[in-house]
C-alpha cells in the first residue's frame, strides 16, 4: 500500500505503508528506535527473535488518514499503530 501526493508545485511524492510506519514521529517509536539503537552499540547483540501479533505479521497497510489542521495527518496502520501525526514537512522529506 502507499499514498500519491501531488503538492501544490507540482511535485508528486509517493510513500509506503512501511516507509511511513518505519518514520513514524510518536513518542513510542522514537523511545524504540533509541532502545534500539542502544541496544546495537551495547557489547553484546541479543540473538532473540520478536514475538509477533498476528496483525503485525500481516503485510502492512495504510488503514486511515485523517488530517489534523491545515499541517498534518494522522495515519493508522494495519498493525494497530495509529498515534503518530505526520505533518506536512516530514511527508514532503520523506518523498523526495
Amino acid at each position: 500500500t502507499a499514498i500519491v501526493i501531488t503538492w501544490s508545485d507540482g511535485r508528486v511524492s509517493r510513500l509506503t505503508a512501511s516507509q511511513l510506519r518505519k518514520a513514524c514521529p510518536c513518542a513510542t517509536c522514537r523511545e524504540k528506535k533509541r532502545a534500539d539503537q542502544s541496544a546495537d552499540e551495547g557489547p553484546s547483540k541479543s540473538l532473540t527473535l520478536p514475538v509477533l501479533k498476528a496483525e503485525e505479521a500481516r503485510p502492512l497497510t495504510i488503514t486511515s488518514m485523517r488530517p489534523v489542521g491545515s499541517y498534518a495527518y494522522n495515519i493508522a496502520f494495519s498493525d494497530g499503530h495509529s498515534s503518530g501525526l505526520f505533518p506536512l514537512t516530514m511527508l514532503r522529506e520523506l518523498g523526495a
